[in-house]
């Protein structure tokens, strides 16, 4: 996996240390990759991995998540290196964070606070923003006992506390009402972006899913000849963007949704099912894998059970398998030299079987494109057909 780099803008990224619990059903090769997707979200929000801490367990502490000794470690490196911030795999409690901040005197993150900063950061659109605002808010709420907000400042301090209210039942007041006003937002962005859709509703839709950062807006690119923002991060891709396209004489509207990533926080899962309202009711769904990922496989049963939660796993999918260019196959000796697949390897191989229809590309080095546009044109038309029969664009 290509790695973020740091360029000289007279800001210091801030050094992190990472943490992870093997539990038995999991095994060290998917520890690893665990923490080294962990990495790469600390190195999306800007930040800087210094080192990696992982301890066996049959689960993790109730009271500080690693145990009393792998505490001591850490909190020893920590104090020696400097460390600013220490990141865990997994979502703490409310009990395990104050327990793990007293100890450690550092700032203290878990895997949902971190993905949530980096949603925070990539949020352009005033739906993405509120949704954001809401997903934090709802993280926020029971951990209140180690934030003081002093969240009625805000507000105006005088009249909003009653008789003998504590700080933190002023705070969790007002968090309520925040979140309150963020739903009743929500519902009127979703009213405006329902009437949209309707007005769109006679073209045939397609929605581009997958895991995040396999190369979905740079296919959307590929595809619509547009500009959508394409990077090496995670979650470039926030809010949904559509675009209507048109191959050979036959248009239809072709949108690239938010990635989805494992151990992605239920609260922001919830809040972005507004924009996940293009998959749901999109005719035709382009399933892309990173097929030069270790862990692709992972990856695609992730998106799948995505979109069974979503209700969109019975629709028409197309898997197109991206990045062929950069696949390396797997070889029994480190030091033997493998050949790269070709392209009719990749047609015959059991990827091609167990997920058709499939299609293999390279959407950076434009391999096997034509093709691609060939099947969706194909699967476009049948839709179309079917739904409008009189229609003579398409004889």
């Amino acid at each position: 996996m290509a790695r973020q780099k740091f360029y000289d803008t007279g800001i210091k990224p801030e050094r992190a240390v990472l943490v992870g619990v093997v539990t038995p059903g999991q095994t060290e090769m998917q520890t690893r990759e665990y923490l080294e997707e962990l990495q790469f979200l600390v190195e999306t929000a800007g930040g800087e991995t210094v080192k990696t801490f992982t301890q066996r367990m049959q689960r993790p502490d109730r009271a500080t998540f690693v145990g009393i000794g792998k505490l001591e470690d850490i909190k020893a490196y920590v104090k020696a290196e400097e460390i600013d911030i220490v990141v865990f795999d997994d979502e703490l409690s409310p009990s395990q964070l104050r327990n793990v901040e007293n100890e450690l005197q550092v700032k203290i993150l878990d895997r949902s606070n971190l993905i949530l900063d980096i949603f925070a950061k990539r949020a352009q659109t005033s739906q993405a923003k509120t949704q954001v605002e809401l997903a934090q808010l709802q993280y926020m709420l029971p951990r209140l006992t180690r934030m003081w907000t002093h969240l009625e400042r805000q507000k105006g301090g005088i009249g909003m506390r009653g008789p003998g209210e504590t700080q933190i039942e002023t705070d969790r007041r007002i968090i309520l009402q925040k979140i309150s006003l963020l739903k009743e937002r929500l519902k009127e962005i979703d009213k405006q972006n329902e009437t949209q859709r309707k007005n769109r509703h006679q073209l045939v839709r397609v929605a581009l899913v997958g895991y995040t950062n396999v190369g979905k807006s740079t296919i959307m690119n590929m595809i619509s000849k547009s500009e959508v923002f394409a990077e090496n991060k995670l979650f470039a891709t926030l809010d949904t963007t559509v675009r209507k396209v048109v191959i050979e004489n036959l248009p239809f509207l072709l949108s690239d949704t938010v990635g989805f990533i494992r151990k992605l926080p239920h609260h922001l899962v919830e809040c972005f099912k507004s924009t996940l309202d293009e998959v749901r009711e999109a005719d035709i769904l382009i399933h892309v894998v990173d097929i030069s990922h270790p862990n692709f496989e992972d990856h695609m049963d992730t998106v799948n059970e995505t979109l069974k939660d979503l209700g969109a796993i019975d629709k028409e999918i197309i898997t197109v398998f991206n990045k062929i260019d950069a696949y390396r196959p797997l070889s029994r000796d480190e030091q033997e030299e493998v050949e790269p697949l070709t392209l009719s390897d990749f047609e015959n191989s059991w990827m091609a079987k167990n997920s058709s229809p499939a299609i293999f590309i390279s959407a950076l080095k434009k391999e096997n494109l034509e093709s691609f546009r060939s099947l969706l044109y194909e699967k476009v038309k049948a839709i179309h057909t079917h739904r409008y029969p009189y229609d003579k664009l398409l004889y």
